[in-house]
C-alpha cells in the first residue's frame, strides 16, 4: 500500500514524490525494499501495488529496476487504508475465494526481511483459521511516535485494545504492561476481509464492488473506476479493527520502523546522502541533492537536508515537529509544499496540430521536391541534412509516396499534389509494371530492373494507392487497374483463404494486413462489391487463424494449414502489428456494425500494449508469445500504429476506455515526435541504449505518418470539434 505524503520528512518527502519512493536507509526506495522483501512470499500468486494515480510512474519505473513485475490498482482520488485494502481484497477474492492476502505499508524499514517472511509465514496459520492476523513489534524503547496493541496473552494471541500514539510517560506504562509496536501489517484471507468491511464499514464495500466494476484495465494497471471517491475516508483501524472480534496479534522481534521522521532516518545509519564536510560536528544527519555541498561547524545531532527550492535545518530531537513547519508553510509559502512541477508534456490536442503544420510545412514540401526526381520517381532515402543518396527504388515505396500525396491532396494540402501524382503513376506504370500488371520488387536508381518478383506484399500498396488516387483525382478508371491486380493476387490462394507471399515466408499475415487495408479503401470510396468480400475474407482469417487462442498475439509467420510456424518464426510478435491489425479490424468492426470485431480489435490493443518499454515510454519491435522482449530497438512506424489504434478505438467507445485510450495516444504521439525532425524528415531506428542509428530517412515511413494524422484528424474532429479547423492541411 503506497499511500502517506510523508510530511515529516520534509522537504525530501513531498506528496508528488512522498517518502517510499525515495532512498532514505541504503540505495532503494522503502517501496523497493518493501517490493524486494515480500515478492518471495507472493511465488506463484500476485503481487499487488495499491497506490494513487499520479505515482504509477514512479512505480512502474522503480518496480523496472529492480526486475519485478505485479499488478497496481490505482486510485482515483486517496482514501485511507479501508479503501484501498479493500480494492486489493476484493481484487483478489474475484481470482482465488480461498487466498491469503499480506498487506503491507511501503514506508517501512526492515532490514532483516527473512524474519519478517518467517513471521509473515507464521501468522498465516491464524489468517487460515479466520483471524486477522496483525504483526506487533515487541518495543525497544517507549515511543511516542507509535500506535500500540495491547495482547490478551503471549504469542498469537486475540487483540485486547487498540490505543493511540501515547506521549512518552504512557508509552513507559505500555510497555511494562506487555504492549506492541502496531505494525500496520495485515495477514488476512480476502473474503473474511471483504466480510468484514461489508458489515462494519458498508460504503467502503460498496464504493469499492462499483469501482471494481467499472475500473478500466491497461496491461499491468488497473484504474479504479470515479465510484471510488464516494468511499468514506477511513483507516481500516477505525473501519474494522477496532470493532472486529476476529483481531489477532503475533509478536514479532524483527528490527522495524516506519522512518516516519528524521531521527529515525538517522537511526538507520544510512540516512547520509550527497557532498558534505563536518568539521568538529557529531550525530547530524546531512542530506543534499544534486550539485549542491553541504558543509557544517560545531554541531550535534543536527539534521540539515537540502532540497534544490528548500532547506531544513532541525534539532534531531525535535524531528516530529516538522510537520507543524509543514502546516504553517500551508499559508506562508504553499509552493514549497510539493516539488517544482515539471514541464507538462504535451497533450494530444497540441501534439496533432504541431503535427499539422509540421507535414504542411515541412515534410509535404521536401519529400514533393527532394523526394522526386525529375522523371516522376520517388527517392527511397534522403539524408538527415536533405541531399540525395542513391539507392536502388522499391516498387511498394513508389506506391506508398503516390498514396501520401493523394492523401494529401484530399486533406486539402494546397501544394502540388497533382502533379506528384501525375509524374509518380507514369513513372510506375513505364518502369515498374510487369507485362502482368504487377508491380516488380526492385529496380536500381537508373530504372533498370534489379528483381522482378511480384510481391503480393507490394501489390497490395499498389491497390492501395490507386485507391488514394481514384478519389483524390475522381479517375473511376484506376479501379479497373486494381481490380485485375487484386484478381492476380487472388490466383494464389489456398483453399483455407489465405494468398501465399513469394520468397522465404509463403504463409504469413503482414501481406494480408495491407491487402485488407487497401480493400477497405476501395469499399470506402464506394468500389464493387469484391472488395467487401475480400475484407471480410481476410478479417475471418485474422480472427481465426492469425490470432493465437493461447497467447492472444496475432502472429507473424505460419506453415501449412495456417497454423503458427515452427520453432522462433512461429514466436515472434510484433507491437506494431499488433496495434495495426487492431486499427484494421476497428475499422472494419465499425463498417460492418459488428462489436464482436470490434472486441476482437480491443484485444489486440491491449496485446500491443504489452510491447510498450514504459521506462522510455516506447514500442518496441519485436517480442516472442511469452511476452519477453525479443528485441529492444524501436522503430518509428510502430510508434503511428500505437497511436492510430489508439485514436480509433477512443472514437468507438464512450466509457472509461475512451480516456485510457486518448492517453495511449498522447504518449504515442509523443513517443512519434521523438523521431520527426524539424525539417520534414525523421529518423528510423531507436536503439535500447536510447541512441538513434545514424542513416538516411527512409520515405516508407512517410505513410505511416501520415495515416498516423488521418487518424488524428478524424478522430479529434469528432470528440474535439474546437480544434477541427487546426488540424486542416489547407
Amino acid at each position: 500500500m503506497c499511500g502517506g505524503s510523508g510530511t515529516r520528512l520534509w522537504p525530501a518527502s513531498r506528496p508528488s514524490l512522498p517518502k517510499q519512493f525515495i532512498p532514505l536507509a541504503g540505495n532503494r526506495s522503502l517501496f523497493q525494499e518493501t517490493a524486494e522483501r515480500v515478492v518471495s512470499l507472493a511465488a506463484g500468486a500476485d503481487l499487488i501495488v495499491v497506490a494513487g494515480l499520479s505515482h504509477r510512474d514512479a512505480i512502474q519505473s522503480q518496480l523496472d529496476e529492480i526486475g519485478i513485475s505485479a499488478t497496481i490498482i490505482l486510485e482515483p482520488e486517496g482514501r485511507d487504508s479501508a479503501a484501498a485494502m479493500a480494492a486489493a481484497a476484493l481484487w483478489t477474492t474475484r481470482r482465488d475465494p480461498d487466498a491469503v492476502n499480506l498487506f503491507v505499508a511501503s514506508d517501512h524499514h526492515i532490514p532483516n526481511g527473512e524474519e519478517f517472511r518467517d513471521a509473515v509465514r507464521e501468522a498465516v496459520v491464524g489468517a487460515e483459521a479466520g483471524r486477522i492476523v496483525t504483526l506487533g513489534v515487541v518495543p525497544t524503547e517507549p515511543s511516542s511516535a507509535y500506535g500500540y496493541i495491547a495482547p490478551e496473552g503471549p504469542g498469537l494471541s486475540a487483540v485486547a485494545a487498540f490505543v493511540e500514539k501515547p506521549d512518552t510517560t504512557t508509552a513507559q506504562r505500555y510497555i511494562s504492561e506487555g504492549y506492541l509496536w502496531n505494525s500496520g501489517n495485515f495477514i488476512v484471507q480476502s473474503t473474511v476481509l471483504v466480510q468484514e468491511i461489508t458489515e462494519r464499514a458498508a460504503a467502503v464495500a460498496e464504493a469499492i464492488e462499483s469501482a471494481l466494476k467499472s475500473a478500466v484495465q491497461d496491461d499491468a494497471y488497473i484504474l479504479l473506476g470515479s465510484e471510488f471517491k464516494l468511499a468514506p475516508k477511513i483507516s481500516i483501524d477505525y473501519a474494522v479493527m477496532e470493532k472486529t472480534s476476529l483481531a489477532a496479534v503475533l509478536p514479532v522481534r524483527f528490527a522495524w520502523t516506519d522512518l516516519g521522521a528524521w531521527d529515525s532516518v538517522h537511526a538507520s545509519g544510512e540516512g547520509n546522502v550527497g557532498l558534505h564536510v563536518l568539521e568538529d560536528s557529531e550525530g547530524c544527519l546531512i542530506r543534499a541533492c544534486d550539485g549542491v555541498m553541504v558543509a557544517a561547524i560545531g554541531l550535534r545531532d543536527v539534521g540539515i537536508v537540502v532540497e534544490r527550492d528548500a532547506v531544513l535545518v532541525t534539532d534531531l530531537r525535535k524531528s516530529q515537529d516538522v510537520k507543524k513547519v509543514v502546516d504553517r508553510l500551508r499559508n506562508l509559502s504553499p509552493q514549497h509544499l510539493d516539488f517544482p512541477p515539471l514541464p507538462e508534456p504535451e497533450g494530444l490536442k497540441d501534439g496533432a496540430v504541431r503535427l499539422t503544420n509540421w507535414l504542411r510545412q515541412a515534410a509535404l514540401p521536401v519529400w514533393s521536391g527532394l523526394g522526386q526526381d525529375a522523371t516522376g520517381a520517388f527517392e527511397e532515402v534522403l539524408a538527415l541534412d536533405g541531399r540525395h543518396v542513391s539507392a536502388p527504388r522499391r516498387a511498394r515505396v513508389q506506391a506508398r509516396q503516390l498514396q501520401v500525396y493523394a492523401e494529401a491532396g484530399l486533406q486539402g494540402w494546397q501544394g502540388p499534389w497533382k502533379p506528384v501524382i501525375s509524374k509518380g503513376l507514369e513513372r510506375l506504370r513505364s518502369l515498374y509494371l510487369r507485362p502482368d500488371g504487377l508491380m516488380r520488387t526492385l529496380l536500381a536508381a537508373d530504372g533498370s530492373p534489379i528483381d522482378e518478383t511480384a510481391m503480393v506484399y507490394d501489390q497490395a500498396f499498389l491497390i492501395f494507392a490507386l485507391a488514394r488516387a481514384s478519389v483524390a483525382t475522381g479517375d473511376a478508371a484506376l479501379e479497373v487497374d486494381a481490380a485485375a491486380v487484386r484478381e492476380e493476387i487472388l490466383k494464389r490462394a489456398d483453399a483455407v483463404g489465405g494468398v501465399m507471399e513469394s520468397g522465404g515466408h509463403p504463409y504469413q499475415s503482414n501481406a494480408h494486413m495491407h491487402l485488407l487495408e487497401s480493400a477497405l479503401a476501395w469499399e470506402e470510396a464506394n468500389g464493387d462489391a469484391a472488395w467487401g468480400r475480400l475484407a471480410d475474407r481476410i478479417v475471418d482469417l485474422a480472427r481465426t487463424r492469425f490470432i493465437d487462442p493461447q497467447s492472444g498475439y496475432l502472429l507473424e509467420f505460419f506453415q501449412k494449414e495456417w497454423s503458427p510456424a515452427a520453432g522462433e518464426d512461429g514466436r515472434l510478435v510484433e507491437p506494431g502489428h499488433q496495434f495495426e491489425w487492431a486499427w484494421l479490424l476497428a475499422r472494419h468492426g465499425r463498417n460492418r456494425r459488428d462489436e464482436s470485431v470490434i472486441e476482437d480489435a480491443w484485444r489486440l490493443y491491449e496485446a500491443g500494449l504489452k510491447g510498450i518499454d514504459r521506462k522510455r515510454n516506447i514500442a518496441i519491435d519485436a517480442m516472442n508469445t511469452d511476452g519477453s522482449v525479443r528485441s529492444g530497438r524501436s522503430r518509428l512506424w510502430p510508434q503511428t500504429e500505437w497511436l492510430k489504434a489508439s485514436l480509433i478505438l477512443a472514437s468507438l467507445s464512450d466509457d472509461g476506455r475512451r480516456l485510457q485510450c486518448f492517453d495511449q495516444a498522447a504518449n504515442a504521439q509523443r513517443a512519434l515526435w521523438k523521431y520527426l525532425t524539424p525539417q520534414g524528415l525523421w529518423h528510423d531506428k531507436l536503439l535500447a541504449s536510447g541512441d538513434f542509428i545514424d542513416e538516411p530517412a527512409p520515405a516508407s515511413s512517410f505513410y505511416h505518418i501520415m495515416a498516423a494524422y488521418v487518424q488524428a484528424k478524424e478522430t479529434l474532429t469528432i470528440l474535439e470539434p474546437d480544434i477541427a479547423q487546426h488540424l486542416r492541411l489547407l
